[in-house]
């Protein structure tokens, strides 16, 4: 067995970490990270004034492959609004809500951040 899926899994939740703190300095206040949920996982939920905002945290090193953000097929949202709605069942929360996607290119600690808010809405 290698340490390949590990060393992905830590590269994507340092990731995610600075994404959080990223977004924590644009205003908006971690609630969790990693949610998992059987046939999906939320990367970050975060508030943003009033609004549960869950945000998919996608990282490319560069543009080869194309923009990350180009990996959220229909697919990827139909299991991201899955896990919203289990975590919204779970958690007993009534809020507005929103799916957010943060698109990072580059290596750290040159980043380049690419926020689209309200990226999708759950249909």
């Amino acid at each position: 067995m290698t340490n390949k899926p590990q060393t992905a899994r830590a590269r994507g939740a340092a990731t995610e970490q600075l994404a959080a703190r990223w977004l924590a300095r644009k205003g908006l206040t971690l609630v969790t990270a990693n949610y998992h949920v059987k046939g999906g996982e939320l990367d970050l939920v975060m508030m943003d004034g009033d609004t549960l905002v869950f945000v998919e945290v996608k990282h490319r090193v560069n543009h080869t492959r194309g923009h990350p953000l180009e990996t959220i097929t229909p697919t990827k949202k139909r299991r991201l609004i899955r896990a919203a709605s289990l975590y919204l069942a779970h958690q007993a929360v009534s809020t507005p809500c929103r799916f957010d996607i943060l698109a990072l290119t580059g290596h750290p600690p040159a980043l380049e951040f690419h926020w689209e808010k309200a990226a999708f809405d759950a249909y």
